[in-house]
């Protein structure tokens, strides 16, 4: 299958040529797609020759290399489990790889911040109230293998073990050959346990499993994913929340790696990382899994009044308890400081603008409750990793930089 972004007749030797070894069939692999067809028709004269998998697993890596030179393809962009560099240099063309099993030394690897994703979802929970924590995840993928490792390093910090349940494989079959195993593991965890999934497809396996078991959700098991596939979200019941992540900012990006690759301009291959965004809440995660009344009653204020000039000292006359004990309990049900907890409500409140509203960073700043809206950058940076303005570029999926 050959698709053009603007057809040039003759396919001139201007033309970059793009060969495609994916299936691009998860919603996080057709996002980095678009963002790689977005850079490529902000640049025009690019082909792309998409070349399903099965057709590499039937025909092998050699029957690649033909097809590559018959169409005299400039670089490649794979989604590969295994790689023969050394069989696929001969092409001596630039190689892209969506890393699976592990990341693949002597090519640029379209790879992701799978430890800070882990740790998002450990941060999440944790604010939530939840004290109870579980992951599921396959033992053959990077990504899921770092997920769980960022995961458990910060609830560890905090004091938290986690209950794990790994697939040795990655298919549907699979759970569907172990759905009563998986079902046991989820009966015998405790009320409230907050569990993180690889990504959404295997939060849809928990989810399913629940249904067959009749374990509520999120009142017995909560569920939290990746990717945020919207499709595979809002197919479960309760619909799934996930953490999105920047992919179709990583697309474009890789784009633009290839197109300075091809040009010499980069001679040494790299990783191009894709970080995760914010978590989208849906139905299969609690509100709020607190207990103590009192600290109950100051995070609702805090829902409530987060867009006026509200302190610690305005939200600790709300309670008749001393600073020092009401701090103490509000930690221990949070998992952070008073201060932090409003200070990150309003950040993931400013986030969730930005990425909903063409309204300047400066009105979203005020509207959120922080009264100086000089200080946002800094402030914003600390809890998500770069200033609003890149937040929203990225989200945007097109005006991205190479770092």
């Amino acid at each position: 299958m050959i698709f053009l972004l603007r057809p040039q007749p003759g396919m001139n030797d201007n033309l970059i040529k793009i060969l495609l070894l994916t299936d691009f069939s998860s919603g996080y692999s057709r996002d980095l797609l678009r963002g790689i067809v977005k850079y490529a028709q902000s640049r025009k004269g690019w082909a792309f020759y998409r070349m399903p998998l099965y057709y590499r697993m039937l025909h092998g890596d050699k029957e690649i290399i033909r097809w590559a030179r018959r169409w005299n393809v400039d670089a490649i962009i794979a989604q590969m489990n295994d790689i023969d560099v050394k069989m696929l240099s001969n092409l001596n063309i630039p190689i892209i790889v969506q890393n699976y099993k592990d990341r693949i030394p002597g090519v640029c690897n379209l790879t992701g911040d799978y430890i800070g994703t882990g740790k998002m979802a450990a941060d999440y929970f944790m604010e939530l109230g939840y004290r109870h924590f579980a992951y599921y995840g396959i033992t053959e993928a990077v990504w899921s293998r770092e997920r769980f490792i960022g995961y458990r390093k910060r609830l560890a910090e905090a004091g938290y073990k986690v209950a794990t349940y790994f697939e040795q494989i990655s298919n549907r079959e699979t759970w569907i050959q172990d759905f009563e195993s998986i079902g046991k593991w989820l009966m015998s965890l405790p009320e409230s346990t907050a569990l993180f999934a690889c990504d959404d497809y295997y939060a849809l396996h928990i989810s399913e499993t629940c249904k067959i078991y009749e374990i509520p959700v999120p009142d017995k098991i909560a569920i939290l994913g990746v990717d945020n596939d919207e499709m595979m979200c809002n197919i479960s019941n309760p619909p799934l929340s996930s953490i999105v992540i920047d992919s179709r900012n990583g697309g474009y990006i890789a784009g633009q790696v290839i197109e300075e690759l091809i040009k010499k301009k980069i001679t040494e291959p790299f990783n191009i990382t894709v970080p995760p965004l914010q978590v989208i809440s849906r139905s299969s995660t609690r509100k709020y899994v607190i207990q103590d009344k009192y600290v109950m009653k100051v995070v609702e204020y805090i829902e409530k009044n987060y867009t006026s000039t509200i302190s610690v000292p305005d939200l600790l006359e709300i309670v008749p308890l001393s600073r020092r004990v009401f701090e103490k309990r509000f930690r221990k049900d949070t998992g952070t400081s008073i201060y932090k907890f409003l200070q990150r409500y309003r950040v993931d409140k400013f986030a969730s603008l930005l990425l909903t509203s063409d309204r300047s960073i400066e009105d979203i700043a005020i509207s959120c409750g922080f009264s100086d809206s000089r200080n946002i950058s800094r402030i914003f940076s600390a809890y998500k990793g770069m200033t609003p303005t890149e937040f929203r570029k990225h989200s945007q999926s097109g005006t991205a930089i190479m770092k």
